[in-house]
């Protein structure tokens, strides 16, 4: 029998969303909150506006482990469109640079893909929820404020190259938590000598959670309450899923 995410705290449990683009994360938050009626309810990893796919809601008592949930390795499928660099490193930025791009081989792709793979580390964009002094970056940099901002260790486990029509390349990548798949897209784009940006993005995979189980976010606005309670992932099968 299926645990009931009920209890008399109201609804608990994981909610697996697939986001919608030009929308916030805060966004779908917002929406569930209403749909659900409970007020205990966060998110696990920022998507951006421009990004879909697995959005996972923590609710009620399992927002408690909703750090535990944003620390597992992700997969992105995206879209690196070669010989234009952009403001926020994807295709809402504005373009800051354009260079012609050459008819690299699949072989030259691979070894500029090659070079961020394993264990290396990342700057992260002025247009990021990281923050400084209180205040995302995202603020200053809307306010044309740049500030030194440190590396970070990141990890890629693995990729994949599933199209290349340049200046367009399609990927899957499999990194680790506080990864940015536009930075990588910036700075692949930069290894090839004509720059880069991010103009797709869908997440696919956040840990053992996929878009299997996941529920359009459009659903939330028109699906009844209790068929949402029932798609939720119970805090019991989460403890089972990491084996705990």
């Amino acid at each position: 029998m299926k645990p009931n995410p009920l209890d008399q705290n109201g609804p608990s449990g994981v909610l697996l969303i697939d986001k919608a683009p030009d929308m916030t994360s805060h966004d779908v938050v917002a929406i569930a909150r209403r749909a659900l009626n409970t007020k205990k309810i966060g998110h696990c990893g920022t998507l951006d506006p421009m990004a879909t796919g697995l959005l996972m809601l923590v609710i009620g008592r399992a927002t408690k482990i909703q750090d535990l949930l944003m620390s597992e390795d992700k997969e992105y499928v995206g879209t690196l469109t070669l010989g234009a660099v952009t403001s926020t490193q994807d295709r809402q930025g504005e373009v800051l640079e354009s260079k012609p791009v050459p008819a690299f081989t699949e072989e030259q792709i691979r070894q500029a893909f090659d070079a961020f793979t394993g264990e290396f580390e990342q700057l992260p964009p002025m247009v990021s929820a990281i923050k400084k002094d209180g205040v995302p970056l995202y603020k200053l940099a809307r306010k044309g404020v740049t500030i030194e901002r440190e590396l970070r260790p990141v990890r890629v486990d693995g990729y994949q190259i599933t199209r290349i029509e340049l200046p367009e390349i399609d990927f899957v990548v499999n990194c680790t938590k506080g990864f940015y798949v536009r930075t990588y897209a910036h700075d692949i784009g930069e290894k090839l000598g004509c720059g880069g940006h991010l103009s797709a993005l869908r997440r696919t995979r956040s840990g053992k959670f996929t878009l299997d189980r996941a529920v359009p976010v459009a659903d939330l606005k028109t699906v009844p309450r209790e068929d949402l309670l029932k798609s939720m992932v119970s805090l019991a099968e989460i403890s089972l899923m990491r084996g705990a």
